[in-house]
C-alpha cells in the first residue's frame, strides 16, 4: 500500500495541459488541477488577468483552428513530459432548420472538430507512455440519445470529435495512453447563457474524478461526467 507521502509525490509528478483555460469549465480544470497537487499548463487564445492569478504556467495565443498556434503551442512545450491532456476549447452557435446558418455551422467543425483533432496530432508526442488524454464533448453528439433534433452543427460538430476520440484511442493503444470523451453535464456557463444543472466547479470537479479513473480498460469511451456510459 502506497504512503501518504508516496501519494503526495505521484501527484506532485502529475503535468496536465488543459486547452482552452480561460474560463468556465476551462479556468476550473486548471484551478482544481492545481490544487490537487499537479503541475499545470494552461493555454488561451487572449491574456485572461484570472487564468494568470492562478498561478500556473499559461500558453496565450493558442487558437486551436490555426495551425500555427497549434505549432507554437507545441514549440513552447519543448522539454516538457505531459501525464494529461485535456483538450475544451470548444463554440456552441445555435443553426435550426428553418434559420439554417451554414457558416456557423463550419465554425463549429473547425473549433469542436479539427480543433482537438489539430491539438492531439501536434501534441501527443509530449505525452508520456501510459499517459491520458480527455476531450470534453457533449451528449449532443450521441445520435441514439437525439430526442429533440435541431442544433445541427453543434450536434454534427460533436458526434465528429466523438469520432476523433475513437480514432485516438485505437492509434495510441501501443503507447498505453488511454483515451475519453467526457460530457460534462448541462453547465452554467456563458455557452449556455448561464443556465444548466451544475456550476462550472461542479462539472470539472467530476471531470477530473473520471480523468483520475481512466485506464486502458475504457479506452474509447464515452462518459458522463457523472461516471455513466453515454451511447453513440
Amino acid at each position: 500500500m502506497l504512503t501518504p507521502e508516496a501519494i503526495a509525490a505521484s501527484k506532485d509528478s502529475i503535468t496536465t495541459l488543459v486547452v482552452g483555460a480561460n474560463r468556465g469549465i476551462g479556468y476550473e480544470l486548471a484551478r482544481q488541477a492545481k490544487e490537487r497537487g499537479q503541475k499545470v499548463i494552461a493555454t488561451t487564445r487572449t491574456p485572461s488577468e484570472e487564468l494568470n492569478g492562478l498561478g500556473v504556467r499559461v500558453v496565450e495565443g493558442v487558437d486551436v483552428t490555426k495551425d500555427d498556434d497549434v505549432r507554437h503551442l507545441d514549440d513552447s512545450l519543448e522539454g516538457v513530459h505531459l501525464d494529461r491532456l485535456i483538450i475544451n476549447a470548444g463554440v456552441l452557435k445555435r443553426s435550426s432548420l428553418t434559420e439554417p446558418d451554414f457558416d456557423a455551422v463550419l465554425r463549429q467543425f473547425q473549433v469542436n472538430s479539427m480543433g482537438p483533432l489539430r491539438v492531439a496530432a501536434a501534441i501527443h508526442h509530449r505525452l508520456r507512455d501510459g499517459g491520458k488524454l480527455a476531450i470534453l464533448t457533449s451528449r449532443m453528439g450521441s445520435i441514439a440519445d437525439n430526442g429533440s433534433g435541431g442544433s445541427y452543427g453543434y450536434r454534427m460538430s460533436k458526434a465528429a470529435v466523438n469520432a476523433v476520440g475513437m480514432s485516438l484511442a485505437r492509434d495510441l493503444a501501443d503507447r498505453s495512453i488511454a483515451v475519453a470523451l467526457l460530457h460534462p453535464g448541462y453547465v452554467k456557463t456563458d455557452m449556455t447563457g448561464n443556465t444548466g444543472h451544475v456550476t462550472p466547479d461542479e462539472a470539472a470537479g467530476m471531470l477530473l474524478d473520471r480523468v483520475d479513473d481512466l485506464a486502458m480498460e475504457k479506452t474509447g469511451v464515452f462518459w458522463h461526467a457523472n461516471g455513466e456510459e453515454l451511447p453513440w
